[in-house]
């Protein structure tokens, strides 16, 4: 009879009233995955996360790496090649696919070269929104009292601000509009929902038993804010901020249109552009406002995602 002590083994009666030792693998325990793991899972299976995360990867590559789509010039322009000309369709990936705008400039590559404006707006604002409004909103939350009053008196200040109006009347203010004056405009006006979202966020977990914990064994302020309460006031926190990505791309593409935005190649500028010739190219503003459409779309797509992913209350 083989050897089975080193291995988990369960014994067997066998039916004719002898007792044979039969090695039966004990079942493994099933490993507990936490709610990142569990989200992980969920995203994996989930359709609409695998369309937008393809879309947000060819977005990330045609930012990073424009030239690999084009390699013609998106500002100069050729008199010669004017707007009245065709698109010629069946030249893919030419400069001439999509045709050229009024000043002989090729909209293929402007829409290609334009996703860099557009993308690295979003993320920048994004980023920085996360930031103040996350640690403002962590703050309010966590030591409560006057600091709490204060900070949420001051959201409100702030919340009751029309977003674009405002930032339009900063952006006026300079001239050479960058692209980190942009990030800046959008982001000093954005910041109240994620300070709000993590305020309610770290109201709730500081009343957990762990917090309770490393306080009575004497853990100091930022290790229970940053250690404790923090990683487990993300979920919301990263659901708004996916959602609103998309947004600021599109307050970005508003505030272009409008001509306060980027001084330079941007899906708004042109689509501001090929408004004035409509009636006769309608090629100038259709391929930015469609990239501009699926951009905005795909970052939704995701941020919708997430949120199922992370809500136990759609489990």
């Amino acid at each position: 009879m083989p050897d089975v002590t080193k291995t988990d083994v369960q014994t067997a009666v066998a039916t004719d009233g002898g007792a044979t030792p039969v090695a039966v693998p004990a079942a493994k325990p099933e490993k507990s995955r936490s709610l990142w793991g569990d989200a992980w899972n969920d995203l994996r299976h989930s359709w609409i996360f695998g369309v937008s995360a393809v879309l947000i990867l060819l977005l990330l590559t045609i930012t990073f790496f424009p030239g690999l789509f084009t390699d013609t010039d998106p500002i100069k322009g050729d008199l010669a090649k004017h707007f009245l000309q065709k698109p010629k369709l069946g030249h893919l990936f030419s400069a001439d696919w999509l045709g050229y705008d009024q000043q002989g400039r090729s909209v293929y590559a402007r829409t290609i070269y334009g996703t860099r404006a557009s993308v690295a707006v979003g993320f920048g604002t994004t980023l920085a929104v996360t930031l103040v409004g996350g640690l403002m909103g962590m703050i309010a939350g966590y030591f409560g009292g006057i600091i709490d009053s204060i900070l949420s008196r001051l959201t409100d200040v702030f919340f009751g601000i029309p977003f674009l109006l405002a930032t339009m009347v900063v952006l006026t203010s300079f001239p050479d509009r960058t692209t980190w004056v942009v990030i800046g405009a959008l982001a000093a006006f954005g910041w109240t929902q994620i300070a709000r979202v993590m305020r309610g966020a770290v109201i709730t977990t500081k009343q957990a038993d762990y917090v309770h914990a490393a306080k009575a064994l004497g853990a100091s302020t930022p290790r229970i804010m940053f250690r404790h309460i923090l990683p487990n006031t993300l979920a919301p926190v990263i659901v708004v901020s996916t959602i609103s990505l998309g947004v600021y791309i599109s307050a970005e593409a508003t505030l272009s249109f409008l001509g306060l935005g980027l001084n330079g190649v941007s899906w708004g500028n042109d689509i501001s552009d090929g408004g004035n010739q409509i009636r006769v190219a309608q090629w100038i503003m259709l391929y930015p406002s469609i990239m501009l459409s699926i951009t905005v779309l795909a970052f939704i797509m995701l941020g919708e995602a997430v949120r199922n992913a992370l809500d136990p209350k759609l489990r």
